[in-house]
């Protein structure tokens, strides 16, 4: 891709490599100061860098103008203050004056704009798919009069092939047997996409792009599907082995109960047996009981007439009681009168 190429690119150029970093908030100001610093250090520190920037990182089209500055003169309007002018001017005096330059401030300043537009590289990332770029070229004309545009034509079968066969081969999940033929249909699959498309534009009058990214994801896509299905299988087999280990847990379960339940009859059937024994004799103890229960019921009869007879004896003593005891009761005074004399008189007789 153009990202990797240019990174590959200023690795083996000895360069640094700067990006503009987004956040919330960032705008035109905060470019300047980027670049303000970018030029700081290939002007003055004299250090060779590349600054590359990508579609994504331009979120409102006032961005191109610094650029469009940047690419063709190579100066920006109001991009130090004065303060960082003259350390920018101060910083390169010296150099001035050891090419035999008079250290003016036009001349310090030619010399730090000429160190800058050689040792600052920029690179633009732009996609060509869409009206985007072509709008911009008509805006903003040194992005496309002031650069050199380098087409990234399509990859062919082989390169195709290789690649989807290195990825698939670091691949673990993929068998090593099955890796050369489904690289080898990717790269059909991509080429079709491609024929199709042209097909497709030829009727319909409408693009439809395939790029070398487009056939990354479809080796992403590949493993990433290969990941999901390989875990839910995964999956389904853990759920399958506990499923067979809970039945076989469960079988040996049952046999253990049928086992107790087999122990458990027998001596169900040895109570029940003891049980219906039990049932004679206290059926013969209750047929006694019986018996008993009406001998004893004759003798209740029997008791109660007695103690009827018993109570009418009783009102007729206490009938006779009452009848008797007055005269008891004069006997008894009677006997309190007498006196020695009498006692006397009574021995006599």
């Amino acid at each position: 891709g153009k990202q990797s190429l240019t990174r590959l690119a200023a690795f083996v150029s000895n360069l640094d490599i700067f990006q503009i970093t987004l956040r919330k908030g960032y705008g035109a100001a905060d470019l300047k100061v980027d670049l303000a610093q970018l030029y700081i250090k290939a002007g003055v520190k004299n250090i060779g860098t590349v600054f590359m920037l990508t579609d994504a990182q331009i979120p409102e089209e006032r961005f191109l103008v610094l650029i469009n500055d940047l690419l063709a003169s190579g100066e920006i309007p109001d991009l130090f203050v004065d303060d960082e002018l003259e350390t920018v001017i101060n910083g390169v005096r010296n150099e001035v004056k050891g090419l035999g330059l008079q250290d003016t401030r036009e001349n310090c300043w030619r010399f730090f704009i000429d160190r800058v537009r050689r040792q600052l590289k920029v690179v633009l990332c732009f996609s060509p798919v869409g009206s985007t770029l072509r709008v911009r070229g008509r805006k903003f004309p040194a992005v496309v009069n002031c650069t050199c545009i380098d087409w990234f034509h399509e990859w062919p079968e082989a390169a195709m092939q290789s690649v989807a066969l290195r990825f698939l081969s670091d691949d673990e999940l993929v068998p090593d047997n099955l890796c050369k033929s489904i690289s080898n249909f990717m790269a059909y699959a991509h080429i079709s996409v491609n024929d199709i498309s042209k097909k497709y534009l030829a009727n319909e009058r409408r693009y439809n792009y395939t790029t070398p990214k487009s056939f990354l994801e479809q080796i992403k896509l590949y493993q990433t599907l290969m990941r999901k299905k390989a875990t839910e299988l995964q999956q389904k087999m853990e759920r399958l082995e506990n499923g067979l280990t809970k039945l076989q847990s469960t079988a040996a379960q049952v046999d253990d109960l049928k086992a107790k339940l087999a122990a458990q009859e027998v001596e169900l059937k040895q109570k029940n047996d003891d049980a219906d024994k039990l049932i004679q004799i206290v059926g013969v103890e209750t047929e006694k009981v019986s018996k008993e229960k009406e001998i004893a019921d004759a003798e209740e009869l029997k008791v109660a007439k007695i103690n009827k007879d018993v109570s009418e004896k009783q009102r007729s003593c206490e009938a006779d009681l009452a009848k008797a005891e007055p005269a008891l009761k004069a006997a008894v005074e009677a006997l309190n009168t007498l006196n020695k004399t009498n006692f006397t008189e009574l021995q006599a007789f």
